[in-house]
């Protein structure tokens, strides 16, 4: 598996688009909005001079990996030569099903189809191809370029061959890939959603304020951030649509999402990319300054 394609250049795309072709893979980066590859390629080639004033990348490397990337606002040219494919869109099943149908008619026969879904059911994706068997799931971590993580996660029909080939190419990428089944949220958010959602009913429910809740975690647990400031940084509205997959799918009360986290979510404060979540982000600063809602 030499050329990949990636449909999707934002956050998630950009950095899987990154790791493939720093790792000495072809990438197309597809996405419908020129605007949008445009961003990704200034991200990634941002991502990589940090790596340069680290020294762990020569200029050299830069150009290279840059030259291995091309993009396309057009699927079917996209994919065409394509051994694997890792969708990367908005987490919607119906849009990620539209992509895979379209990806299964444009896609060559043998290639195998991906998914970055983090709580989206493979077989359901699967179901709409005439190759369920060569569906699967990539759920890398974000930021892709610096977590080693990815869940590989079987739909009901993905074959042995299929599994076996994304868990090889996962560690040709300096990764540390994991197999997990097919069910709700998986592993990853399985766990991190209600710990999240638990954190947003202790602050709902007046227990302590974001910065006690944050920093008790951060401090009597070990957590390198903690769970409200990661609900800003994933996105609130991301961490809502993980929850009542969730929900929807188990059937079970404790993961119903908090109603603050619905209300948030409902006004637009979405974390990092509005600006304001649980906590006020400005461009160019580190500092934590709890939103003005909960101070």
């Amino acid at each position: 598996m030499k050329n990949i394609a990636v449909i999707g250049a934002g956050t998630m795309g950009n950095g899987i688009a990154h790791v493939f072709a720093q790792s000495g893979f072809n990438v197309t980066l597809i996405d419908v909005q020129e605007e949008a590859l445009e961003r990704a390629l200034g991200t990634i080639g941002r991502n990589l001079d940090r790596l340069i004033k680290k020294e762990k990348i020569t200029t050299q490397d830069k150009t290279s990996t840059l030259n291995r990337i091309s993009t396309s606002t057009a699927m079917k040219e996209g994919v065409a030569s394509a051994n694997l494919v890792v969708e990367a869109a908005t987490e919607r099943t119906d849009l990620k099903l539209s992509i895979f149908k379209a990806l299964d008619g444009a896609a060559p026969a043998d290639c195998i189809l991906a998914t970055n879904t983090s709580s989206i059911s493979i077989t359901e994706i699967a179901a709409v191809t005439e190759r369920p068997e060569l569906v699967i799931g990539m759920h890398f971590m974000n930021p892709v370029p610096v977590m080693k993580l990815i869940e590989v996660i079987r739909g009901y029909a993905t074959s042995n061959a299929t599994c076996i080939a994304v868990m090889e190419l996962s560690k040709s990428l300096g990764k540390i890939p994991v197999e997990v089944n097919d069910y709700p949220g998986f592993v990853a958010n399985r766990i991190l959603m209600p710990m999240i959602n638990e954190a947003i009913i202790t602050l709902h429910e007046g227990v302590a304020d974001v910065h006690a809740i944050d920093t008790v975690m951060k401090l009597g647990m070990a957590h390198p951030m903690g769970p409200l400031q990661l609900a800003d940084f994933i996105g609130l509205d991301v961490c809502l649509s993980i929850l009542r997959v969730l929900y929807d799918g188990l059937g079970n009360p404790k993961y119903a999402p908090c109603p603050l986290l619905v209300n948030m979510v409902t006004a637009g404060h979405l974390g990092i990319k509005s600006g304001q979540g649980f906590y006020v982000h400005t461009a160019g600063t580190k500092e934590l300054v709890v939103a003005p809602n909960f101070r």
